[in-house]
């Protein structure tokens, strides 16, 4: 007699949460629903629920559907469809297939092949081994610029911007991001009893490392993007070759982006071409008004104005001056004194002042860049680790 899909589903989770190799992930597949469906022509996930094809769980042996299950399963744990919903709007397939090609290299590094075996046409490249989503996207969008074909099709489809989590609210998502770390934490307990090893990538995620690249990306994207309209002022290029009129998209520009660089002397030359080089990428596709460079250390030192169509330059044109202590409060004091009107602040330092005097008193989102100094504490605004 041979036994539903929805059995197979309990029993491989059961396997899964057993097994020394994977019961890190016990919690991660306990929480939200995991369904069986005739619809879904592979498998899904929006975030926290797992929806598995009938069809598509039929051409499985148990190897392969436990595989697929912590596939599902690793997307959860690795935050993916949240942390990546911009770059999915951006280019859906290579975000995709990026997120896909680092779950999977968890997957093919399990030692007990008889317990997992990646189904067919999972996307693998042993190159990409401890590789973050985001070192995947930059190869892969640099393989294609350069005229090669990567292998880019998924297996599975992925939830971004829809299911239950997209309904959640920024405050939601956080503290689904929390549960998802408290479930793993607990399974990483179970793991290590069983004498397991938990993958670098989750164990970046348990450490408290982020992605600092993401976080100056997710920072510029929210503070100078205003509201996303459609308009018959421009036409949809894509479309017209067809001869078929579209309204184009057309964002709301607010502001301008301050970013103040600390010339105090401990930002080596490397630290800050990884900054500039991420911030010209990042300002190409927010686009922001304008981009207003501040040299400070003690005081603001001088300043270069980036705007619409120069950002590519900002790397190749910055200009360091100054070069004695440091007091980041003399960018607010500037900033008043100037009356910029800016809508956002990255200040980019080692991190070593005095924060005792510190008063931001300026009205705008900040987020702090620091090379050095972990035990920062500021009175407002983000503060991220650049780690290269």
């Amino acid at each position: 007699m041979s036994i539903t899909q929805e059995t197979r589903l309990k029993k491989a989770h059961v396997a899964l949460m057993k097994h020394p190799e994977t019961a890190l992930f016990s919690g991660v597949i306990l929480m939200g629903k995991s369904t069986v469906t005739d619809d879904c022509p592979t498998a899904y996930t929006d975030g926290i629920n797992k929806v598995y094809g009938r069809k598509f769980m039929e051409g499985l042996d148990d190897a392969e559907l436990r595989a697929l299950i912590l596939h599902e399963n690793l997307h959860v744990a690795l935050k993916h469809i949240t942390r990546f919903e911009r770059e999915f709007k951006d280019d859906a397939q290579l975000t995709n297939a990026s997120a896909d090609y680092v779950v999977n290299d968890v997957i093919v590094n399990v030692k007990d092949s008889n317990h997992l075996r990646l189904p067919k046409g999972g996307l693998q490249d042993s190159k990409y081994h401890n590789w973050s989503v985001r070192e995947v996207y930059n190869d892969l969008r640099q393989k294609r610029e350069n005229g090669e074909e990567p292998k880019l099709d998924p297996m599975d489809e992925h939830g971004f911007g829809e299911g239950e989590v997209s309904n959640l609210t920024p405050q939601e998502q956080e503290a689904l991001g929390k549960k998802i770390d408290r479930a793993l934490r607990e399974g990483g307990i179970l793991a290590s009893k069983l004498g397991s090893k938990t993958p670098r990538s989750i164990q970046d995620l348990l450490d408290g490392k982020v992605d600092w690249r993401a976080i100056l990306k997710d920072f510029v994207m929210s503070t100078t993007r205003g509201k996303d309209e459609y308009t018959w002022r421009k036409f949809n290029k894509r479309h017209l070759a067809d001869d078929i009129y579209l309204p184009s998209m057309e964002n709301d520009r607010v502001g301008e982006l301050i970013v103040a660089i600390d010339t105090s002397g401990s930002i080596g030359s490397k630290e800050l071409s990884e900054f500039a080089s991420e911030l010209v990428q990042i300002c190409e596709t927010a686009n922001p008004e304008k981009v207003r460079i501040l040299w400070w250390d003690t005081e603001v030192h001088g300043e270069q104005v980036f705007t619409d169509g120069e950002y590519e330059q900002i790397n190749t044109l910055l200009k360091p001056q100054g070069g004695g202590g440091t007091d980041p409060q003399c960018i607010p004091n500037y900033i008043n004194d100037k009356k910029i009107n800016a809508i956002g602040t990255i200040v980019f330092t080692d991190g070593y002042f005095y924060v005792d005097k510190l008063t931001w008193n300026i009205s705008m989102e900040t987020l702090w860049l620091v090379t050095e100094n972990d035990r920062l504490e500021v009175p407002t605004g983000k503060i991220v680790k650049q780690e290269l």
